[in-house]
């Protein structure tokens, strides 16, 4: 009888350890992709992947908890549960859904070139960028963009992309490959005055959307993610807070890159 009682204690402690986590969604994320996701000068996490995060989070009534984290081994620290969820702009990829699992698409992010404004460039075609030097972010989908479609440009892999931008500035690039929403950021201030777009916006070609990650054996956590999202979609704290940073649909799929470079 006290082996029966010791262990309904057990099981008792286990449950309210279960559900003290189930209170918490621990989203790891990198945080230098203004403006989707930035540091302040306090040091305090901004952007609105994180006003998504924090969103989702009300919505499941659980306290979202950030983690940042380095780009290239995010996925490493999901598989290894130094979070639960990846909310940090990742595009859904066939490549990355082996190994980990998306939620619906919470929006989509067409890619698209910069360079300075005395480089010449009215295009940004393959032939355009024969010779020339791309910087991109290490990790992303952009690297195999330019691998398929621009074999004779020389790539320049970066660990973030704020060290792109700045070599760029510095002339040490001719273009940078990334974001069109990030990069009209940048754009849009001091440190980005020397540079200006070169030709049209472009997705991957296997383009599925940007999604929130979660591990493979994590579906309850999926299936709460995606409810959220399609409830704050619905009542429109989406568009709210879609509406603090763009002034446009995002919606939207944009043109595949085989459809202009082929």
């Amino acid at each position: 009888m006290r082996y029966l009682r010791i262990l309904a204690l057990i099981a008792a402690a286990a449950a309210t350890n279960a559900a003290a986590e189930d209170g918490v969604v621990r989203m790891g994320t990198e945080g230098y992709y203004p403006p989707f996701e930035y540091f302040d000068s306090a040091g305090n996490l901004n952007g609105f992947d994180i006003d998504i995060g924090n969103a989702l989070c009300e919505t499941m009534k659980v306290k979202c908890e950030w983690v940042s984290t380095d780009w290239d081994g995010i996925i490493p620290a999901l598989n290894a549960k130094k979070f639960d969820a990846i909310l940090s702009s990742m595009a859904i990829t066939a490549e990355r859904a082996k190994v980990i699992s998306f939620t619906a698409p919470y929006y989509f992010n067409p890619d698209r070139f910069v360079a300075s404004k005395d480089s010449g460039l009215k295009s940004a075609l393959p032939a355009d960028l024969k010779g020339l030097v791309v910087g991109t972010q290490s990790g992303t989908t952009e690297v195999a963009i330019l691998k398929q479609y621009f074999p004779e440009a020389e790539v320049k892999l970066y660990p973030k992309l704020d060290d792109a931008l700045l070599d760029l500035d510095n002339q040490r690039l001719d273009l940078v490959l990334a974001s069109q929403f990030v990069l009209a950021d940048w754009l849009a201030k001091d440190s980005g005055a020397c540079c200006d777009f070169v030709g049209e916006a472009f997705g991957d070609d296997g383009m599925k959307g940007t999604g929130i990650a979660v591990r493979k054996d994590d579906q309850a956590l999926l299936k709460r993610l995606n409810d959220a999202l399609a409830e704050i979609q619905a009542n429109g704290t989406y568009g709210k807070i879609r509406a603090r940073y763009f002034k446009f649909d995002i919606m939207t799929q944009p043109k595949l890159a085989g459809e202009i470079f082929k």
